[in-house]
């Protein structure tokens, strides 16, 4: 049972004001796993004023005091991996193999790669006689959701300590186990008492006294969009600078005379993984009319092999969704899907065959859809993916960016040429050329109602760094 009882402020694990609790659930079993305290705001007042403390100090620090703390972290983190990864998988139900490859992997991959962008990081240069230094921005405060839950931490708390900043976290309250071990693993690498802080709670509650709180300089959120505008209009009263990290219905456009059965069976397994709860999924297929049916036989082929089941079992390869709230959600987008006339070739509604419990979603894909309907504009943020026929490639850009996201794109084409060249329309952050991996080093973060700011690498190093100009500072 995981006891997340207590609150880590100013280096040590404390008491909260209040004495609310929720319940942990295995979202594979529907049991209870454990208790979380959930704070108030005066919680989160004590730990603004520890990092506020710490500040002072902090962000003095010098390149290679802060290099030899991410070490340390790296090392910590190492050492504690196999618990962390066993706690993402009790949260939010991801399958064992996920979250070795991926959802805690993911946490030596960000520090890593901060490590390395912090050793030549130029953080002062001369224009004329002015010095421009960019220094730490201050007390940030990190709220982050419940779908990768190490990831959405890490590439928060590792540049902000490069940067020199100080912190107060609010993880998803739904999957709190892997940020309690992120705490204990900081503990143990020696960050200095006040610099990261971590209060359990709600939105309503702690979210909301993070982001109007008179002592945090900059809100870092990752969530809905719907949460995230209620966040920036909270902090809009201290004018403080607010980034955001939202939701997503990204388009996976395959071209004309590419490879159509390596191009759907790509774009469904992508959209498979993590049971669809990714911001950046490829959640809409869009396929030459002419090649449509037997694109729509492909997908239904690959998502019919996606083994969904017990997470622990090394043989799954989809585990349940992380709570009820999202697996009532996708239910009821399925059936609205089928309600406004699209077909679910494969999947639907209900859970699998041969399990009664538990929040596993059958995976679904949607064909016979266009982009007016409700499962081509809504998020489902499950696996379900809709497959939507063009007649030409601008046609196909349209659709593309007709949305009110913005946060990634995929294309597919016959070359990485005729790749690009669709790349340079869409109107994303992001875009996955021809089955490309992620990019560490690259910017993470979407145009319009993805958000705002970036993540990820130099970009999102910089995201916790203000801008000093230092006139007549040479001769």
């Amino acid at each position: 049972m995981y006891d997340l009882r207590k609150f880590y402020i100013d280096g040590a694990w404390v008491e909260p004001k209040s004495k609310r609790e929720l319940d942990i659930i295995n979202p594979a079993t529907e049991e209870v796993i454990g208790k979380v305290a959930l704070g108030s705001a005066e919680d989160v007042d004590a730990a603004v004023a520890a990092a506020r403390r710490a500040f002072e100090t902090y962000s003095r620090t010098t390149r290679e005091e802060r290099l030899a703390l991410l070490g340390s972290i790296l090392a910590a983190y190492q050492a504690r991996f196999a618990e962390v990864c066993t706690a993402i998988s009790d949260e939010m139900g991801a399958p064992v193999k996920l979250c070795t490859e991926a959802q805690a992997a993911v946490g030596l991959a960000h520090t890593m790669t901060m490590s390395k962008v912090l050793e030549t990081f130029a953080f002062e240069e001369d224009i004329g006689t002015t010095r421009v230094i960019k220094e730490a921005a201050g007390v940030v405060g990190m709220i982050t959701p419940w779908n990768w839950p190490v990831n959405q931490v890490f590439v928060k708390i590792i540049p902000a300590l490069a940067a020199g900043c100080t912190m107060v976290l609010k993880p998803s309250e739904v999957a709190p186990a892997s940020a309690q071990l992120i705490a204990e693993i900081l503990h143990t690498a020696g960050v200095p008492k006040g610099v990261f802080n971590m209060v359990y709670g709600d939105g309503p509650t702690v979210g909301e006294a993070i982001a109007r709180h008179p002592g945090i300089d900059v809100v870092s959120f990752t969530g809905s969009t719907r949460a995230g505008v209620q966040v920036a209009k909270l902090a809009a009263d201290g004018v403080k600078r607010v980034s955001q990290e939202l939701g997503g219905k990204s388009a996976n456009i395959i071209l004309e005379g590419a490879d159509v059965t390596a191009a759907v069976t790509n774009g469904v397994i992508a959209m498979m993984m993590n049971s669809g709860q990714s911001c950046n999924a490829p959640s809409r297929m869009l396929v030459p009319a002419k090649h449509y049916d037997e694109a729509v036989k492909i997908a239904k082929a690959v998502a019919e092999k996606v083994v969904v089941g017990d997470p622990k079992s090394e043989k799954t390869t989809m585990g349940p969704l992380a709570n009820k709230n999202q697996f009532e959600k996708v239910q009821r987008l399925i059936s609205r899907g089928i309600e406004e006339g699209a077909t679910a070739v494969t999947g639907g509604g209900g859970r699998p065959e041969g399990l009664t419990k538990g929040y596993y979603v059958r995976p679904t894909i949607f064909a016979n859809v266009n982009n007016s309907m409700t499962i081509a504009r809504e998020e489902i943020f499950g696996p379900v993916l809709v497959m939507i026929p063009y007649e030409t490639e601008e046609q196909a850009i349209q659709i593309a960016n007709d949305t009110p996201y913005g946060l990634s794109g995929y294309v597919f084409g016959p070359t990485v040429e005729q790749a690009r060249r669709v790349a340079s329309r869409l109107r994303t952050g992001m875009v996955h050329l021809n089955g490309a991996q992620i990019d560490f080093n690259a910017p993470f973060g979407g145009y319009r109602q993805s958000g705002n700011g970036r993540e990820w690498g130099a970009k999102g190093l910089e995201e916790y760094l203000e801008t000093k100009a230092v006139m007549g500072y040479s001769a």
